[in-house]
């Protein structure tokens, strides 16, 4: 129940997940924080899907769907990804889709995450990297304790400029 919250749930992504996978992908306006450049097939998105069972520990990544309670619509993803066990640290992103930001749910989907990560995977470290300008995602990171650790100058091209990115870090106490 470590994966359940008070208004969202976190869980692993089911075939069902296919159609909201494959409109958040192909949602070029995401495509900046996802480092990609190119559309998705939903071939490609279900063979994703299919292999989505993988552990973390095998797969180095752990994508999981957020889905609000009491509807169990899909609102947005989580993950973990470069995961790295043998010094315990993971990066951490987040999506919630705009028609569902600004009512918490990014902020008990990352309290959940942080949660699992120290207590089931025994990780010691999260880190998160945010572009300056996103002040949603900066101020949601602060929130939860992770501190700014450095910044990587001119590290993301958008719309011909380059921006700062913020890393992030979380220590486990």
């Amino acid at each position: 129940m470590s994966l359940c919250g008070e208004k969202i749930n976190l869980r692993a992504l089911e075939p069902e997940d296919l159609d909201f996978l494959y409109q958040i992908e192909n949602n070029e306006s995401f495509w900046e924080i996802s480092h990609t450049k190119t559309p998705f097939s939903k071939y490609i998105l279900k063979q994703y899907i299919e292999n989505a069972h993988l552990d973390i520990f095998e797969a180095k990544q752990l994508r999981l769907i957020i889905e609000v309670k009491s509807t169990k619509k899909q609102i947005g993803m989580i993950d973990l990804f470069d995961f790295n066990p043998m010094h315990k640290r993971a990066g951490i992103g987040i999506l919630i889709h705009p028609d569902f930001q600004q009512n918490g749910f990014a902020s008990e989907s990352l309290s959940l995450l942080i949660n699992y990560s120290f207590s089931h995977l025994n990780l010691h470290q999260l880190f998160a990297n945010i572009t300056l300008d996103n002040i949603k995602s900066v101020s949601l990171f602060n929130k939860h304790n992770f501190k700014e650790v450095g910044i990587k100058k001119d590290w993301i091209l958008s719309e011909g400029k380059f921006i700062h990115e913020v890393l992030f870090q979380l220590i486990k106490d």
